[in-house]
Order: structure tokens, then sequence, then C-alpha cells
């Protein structure tokens, strides 16, 4: 017996069919958005809606997303259950294919067995009414009704072995065969017979068996179950269809009983591996957070922390090494420690000590000097040379008393409202001398209103001289511009030269001790090499900025930020660092100049300048001083990175009258 199986017909129920891509097929926008792809420029309808919602649906996750990368346990255990579950998942699609396809072929072979005897009976119950000397007995006159009610004790007597098990459905092979009409048993639908099968049987003349749903005429829910049927010929000679419906109730629940069973040892294998790899990723975690917390404590300072050990594990020995590490660390930080407060000490007592001998030195000197004319020249020029040394020597000692009392924190600060315009007139007038040797003349920009701030003069003054003189000393004959301006809670002082400048690197090295810029450059002003030294630390005193910037051949600018009032912390400065007419802005300003008829319009040569007397000299004429903008908040000041964005008329303005007022008022009192 010949056996076969039907595919469902494309566009029925289970098969899937698919539409031409073509211009009336295109997917629609939603469409386009749920699979991820993205609209045309200029067609996203509500995008600022759309950013809104998603950083809003992004925003409780931060916490998480936050505890997902700090913790490293928690993606351990993580990791574990995900992949647990994926093995679990994948193991009980395994097992769960395995038992179905083992209980639908135990229920194919007895559906195939109990198909092919009821076959077999209706072959020879039809053969023996039609056999010779039959006659027929108890036929009635009308072949029809006689036909159907064969049919109905056939399916009665096939389907009374079956007492649930199975189901009998006989159906005329010719649908123009009214008289003859369906006979079903266990009131099944004969629709619940396939079409295709149907079709299937009504061409073949083997067995078909398909797997579909059973309907019933009663009340009774449908079920799954497997149809095998077979064409056969009635008592009369006339075809019909013969179909035996199995039932897969009592296999579905063995499935289902197994998928539960299956899916609750998963669940319970799934937590009970996330607790062990939480209790095996703690065993490890636990050190290792113990090991950061008190790295973070010794590099706060408390270097007697020390981890506790127990065992003689790898983690033990961790602990071991991590111990001497910071005893080690503890004990050469305690030496290092020692020897700079000896070298602190030793610098203070020597300077202490040396004062009383140059004293001496510097009266003998001094006499000396004074009668240099009754020498002859060599012993005069001697003496000179003597008062000149003896003067550099007082500026050493001077910088190191003062570098020791910043290493021992033992610097003080009197700070008191002053106008740093005095400051910067009497910087200039001590400088004067050196500029006129130099050829050098020192301009000052901003000095129209008051620059007042709380500060200490001596220090400020002395930060002051600092870059005064050595902006006419590496300025080589050219202009020095002292800038100043006040915005916000911040004032600022800038010294610009037109010098060698600096290279790229330099300005961050150039505040270190003893720091020369050109080594093979002779001091001509008898410096120390201490002097930016003492000014940063000055700067940092006021709880302020001093900062460098330079560039090969185009000079240099330091700028020295400070708070307006006292404890006032800084959030930027009003002069930016980078002056304007540095050679990077003049490039972008030549750059976006208007053209003329293909010619770019531009009083900046676009060559290389090789040649240092063709830098551009500063302008003699009066420059406006850089103050804040009318309508532009103090808080966003140039050079701090910060965007200026212009505030609508009349929004704070009268408060900056006012400090304006106030200002010039407390300068008129000091004067």
């Amino acid at each position: 017996m010949s056996r076969g199986s039907v595919a469902p017909k494309p566009g029925e129920p289970g098969v899937r069919t698919g539409r031409a891509a073509g211009p009336g097929n295109e997917p629609s926008r939603f469409g386009r958005l749920l699979q991820g792809g993205r609209l045309p420029s200029g067609s996203a309808p509500g995008g600022p809606v759309l950013r809104l919602l998603m950083r809003w649906v992004r925003r409780p996750l931060l916490p998480a997303v936050r505890l997902w990368r700090r913790n490293i346990q928690l993606r351990v255990v993580a990791s574990t259950l995900l992949m647990s579950l994926g093995v679990v998942v994948l193991l009980g699609f395994v097992v769960i294919g395995q038992v179905r396809n083992g209980l639908l072929d135990a229920k194919d072979k007895a559906a195939q067995s109990q198909a092919a005897g009821g076959f077999a009976v209706a072959r020879e119950k039809a053969n023996l009414l039609n056999g010779p000397g039959s006659g027929r007995n108890g036929a009635a006159a009308d072949g029809r009704t006689a036909g159907s009610s064969w049919r109905s004790d056939l399916v009665q007597q096939l389907s009374s072995g079956g007492q649930g098990a199975f189901h009998v459905v006989a159906l005329s092979a010719d649908s123009e065969d009214a008289g003859r009409g369906p006979r079903t048993s266990g009131s099944v639908a004969f629709e619940s017979i396939p079409e295709d099968l149907r079709n299937a049987v009504d061409q073949g003349t083997g067995t078909y068996e398909t797997y579909m749903q059973i309907k019933y005429n009663n009340e009774h829910e449908p079920e799954p179950g497997l149809v095998v049927g077979t064409r056969l010929n009635d008592i009369e000679g006339n075809p019909y269809e013969l179909y035996y419906l199995f039932p897969l109730a009592q296999e579905e629940q063995s499935l289902n009983l197994v998928r539960g069973t299956l899916a609750t040892a998963g669940l319970f294998v799934v937590v009970l591996l996330g607790a062990i790899a939480w209790l095996v990723v703690r065993q490890i975690v636990t050190p290792v957070r113990m090991a950061a917390g008190i790295a973070e404590r010794l590099s706060a300072g408390r270097l007697q922390e020390r981890m506790k050990v127990t065992g003689e594990d790898d983690i033990a020995r961790l602990g071991e090494a991590f111990n001497k590490m910071a005893q080690n660390l503890q004990l050469k930080i305690q030496q290092l420690e020692e020897l700079s407060r000896m070298q602190r000490r030793f610098v203070s007592d020597v300077s202490h000590e040396l004062r009383t001998p140059l004293t001496t030195v510097r009266m003998a000197a001094d006499v000396i000097h004074e009668a240099r004319a009754d020498f002859d020249p060599v012993t005069a020029r001697s003496a000179e040379l003597l008062g000149d040394q003896l003067d550099r020597f007082e500026s050493l000692l001077s910088d190191l008393l003062e570098i020791s009392r910043f290493d021992a924190g033992a610097a003080a600060l009197e700070a008191e409202p002053i106008d740093l315009r005095e400051v910067v007139r009497r910087v200039i007038g001590g400088a004067e001398p050196l500029a006129e040797r130099k050829g050098t003349r020192i301009r000052v920009i901003g000095d129209e209103q008051p620059v007042v701030a709380e500060a200490d003069a001596r220090r400020v003054e002395r930060v002051l001289r600092n870059l005064v003189v050595n902006a006419v000393e590496h300025g080589e004959g050219r202009d020095v511009l002292v800038r100043m301006a006040v915005a916000g809670g911040a004032v600022a002082v800038a010294v610009r030269d037109y010098g060698v400048g600096l290279k790229p690197g330099e300005a961050t090295r150039v505040f270190n001790r003893f720091w020369r810029a050109d080594p093979a450059r002779a001091r001509t002003t008898g410096g120390t090499g201490l002097g930016l030294s003492i000014a940063v630390e000055d700067a940092r005193l006021h709880g302020g900025w001093l900062q460098a910037w330079g560039e090969p051949g185009g000079g240099s600018q330091f700028r020295l930020t400070l708070p307006r009032t006292a404890d006032e912390p800084l959030r930027g400065s009003p002069i930016p660092l980078e002056p304007e007419d540095s050679r990077q802005n003049r490039e972008r300003a030549d750059s976006t100049a208007p053209q003329t008829n293909g010619h770019r319009l531009s009083a900046v040569p676009t060559q290389p300048i090789t040649d240092r007397s063709a830098l551009p000299v500063p302008p003699r004429a009066p420059v406006p001083p850089p103050s804040a903008p009318a309508g532009v908040d103090p808080a966003a000041l140039p050079g701090n990175g910060a965007r200026v964005v212009a505030r609508p008329a009349g929004e704070r303005r009268g408060d900056a009258a006012a400090q304006v007022s106030s200002d010039r008022e407390d300068t008129t009192r000091g004067r």
C-alpha cells in the first residue's frame, strides 16, 4: 500500500505568500520606521518630539547603565544567566522536538495499521456482497437507498471498535451524487477533511494522510488530528472515499506535560547557575573591591591602610603582595618627605645664614665701589662687576627664601582691594630704564576704567614685574603691550611681546624652576631663573591663573587672571589667552576676508615670514579696552571655551552699571 503526503497550496492557511516589489508595493513611511529605516532628509515629522521622547526614555536607564559599567559581579552573573538561558532554551527545543517526533511516529504507525485493517474490511464486505450468488439479500428496490444504507452500516461497523480512539468518515467521490450524503461517526463534521487531501485521494489509488483540525457538529472543541484516507467502491461499484480520523489530544497532553516539565527544570537550572555564579564571582570580586578601596585610601594619603589576608590561595598571595607594596610605598614616601623636609630646611637655613656675611660683603663692596675712581681701570672694572654680582646674589637669596616658604606652606596672603592700574604703572616705571636700553616702548591698553580686585599688592606687583621684564628682554626691541580687562567675577592682565616666542610644548615648561628657553642666551638683566616659578605660585595663592602662549617667531603672551573677590572660584578670563594678532588668527581672518575681482583683500602677507623685521608691528594708536559687550552674560567670558551669547536688551545692564559706579567710587576713595 502506497503512502503519500499532501502539501498545502499557496494562499491557504499556513502558507506564506509574498508581494512583488514595485511602485505600488513600496513600504509606507511608518513601515520604514518600524524596519529601522531612515526617512529622507526634511521629511521626518516631529523631529524635536522624537528626540525629546528618546531623551525621556533614556534618562531612567542611565543609572542602570552606570551600574552595569561599574559592577563586574553584575556583568558576570547576568552573562551567566543569559548563556544558561540560551543553553536551556536550545536544549528544550531539541528535547521537545525529539519527543514530538517520537509521539507522532508512533501515532502514525498505529494509524496506518488501524486504517489498513479498516480499508481491507470495507473492500472485503463490498466484494462479498457483489459476488456470484449473493443476490443482494435485504437490498431495497432502489439502488441509491441500498448503497446509502450500506455506507452507514459500514461506518458504524468500522467505528464501533474505536470508542473515541478514531472516527470514520465516508464521502461520495462524485459531488453530483446527492443521494449518497456523507456518513460520519462521533458527530464529526465532514468539513474536517482538507480539500487538498480529497483531491489527492480522488486522483490516486493509494493511501494518503495529513495533519488537520478535527471539527465536530456539537459543542466539542476542535482538536488536532491525523487523517488517513483512500478511494474504494461500494456494493454497486460506485466510487467513494473512506477516511480514518485519529485525534491527537492525548499526544498533545503528553507533549504539554514534557514542555512544562522542561520549562520548570530549565528555570530552576538557570536560577541555580546564577546563584552559583554569584557565589563564585563574589569570592573573587570581594578581595578586588577591598584592594580598590584601600588603593583609593592610599592615594588620598592614608598610607597605613592594609588588606586583610586569610588563607594561602592566589587571592591571599595577591593581598600579601599588595600589603608589601603599600608598606614599601609608605616607606619611600616617608623617606622622600624627610629628604624634602631636610632640603627645604637646608635651603632656608643657608639662605638665612648667608645674609649676615652677605651684608658684610655688601658693605665692603659699596666702599670699594665708591672709591673705584682712585683705582686703575682693571681694579675699577672688578669693583663694578663685584657690585653687579652681589645684586644678583641678593636677588637669588630672596627668591630662594620665597620658594622655601611656598614649599613649606608658610606663604601668607595679605589681600585688600587694589586697583591694578596703579600696580601696572609702578611696574612700568621700574622697567623703563631697561626698555630704553632695549629700544622698546611699553604701551598700556584698557586702563580707561578701574580694574579693582582683592589681592596682595606686593605679590601681584612681583608677578607683573617678572612678566614685563621678561617681555622687554625677549621682545627684541619691539613694542610690549600690557592689556587689562575686567568682566564678571574676574580681572586679567596680559603682557604681549613680539620677540622670539615659544616653541610647541614650552608654554607649560616655562614655569619650571631654573628653566630657560635658550640656554645659550646670556642673561643681561641678572635673572635667577626662579621668577616665573614664584609668579605662578603667587597666582595660585590668590586662587588665580598664570598661563602662557607663544609661537616661534611670533612672540608670546602671558596672562594673569585673578578673582575680583577673595575665595571666589574662577570661571573664565576676560582676555583670551591667544591674542587676536597671532599667526593662526591672522590666517583665519585672511581666509574669510572678502575678495574683489578674484583677489583677496588682506593686509597680512600670505607667504611665510622669514625676516623678523617683516612681522606686523602693533598699532601705535590707542586700542579700546576689551571689556564685556553690552548685554552679554559676564559668566560667559572669552577664552574659557564658552560661547558668548547676547542677552535681551536691558537685562543685567543695571547691575553692570551699578558695579562700575561702585568700582569708580572705591578707586576715588583709594586715591
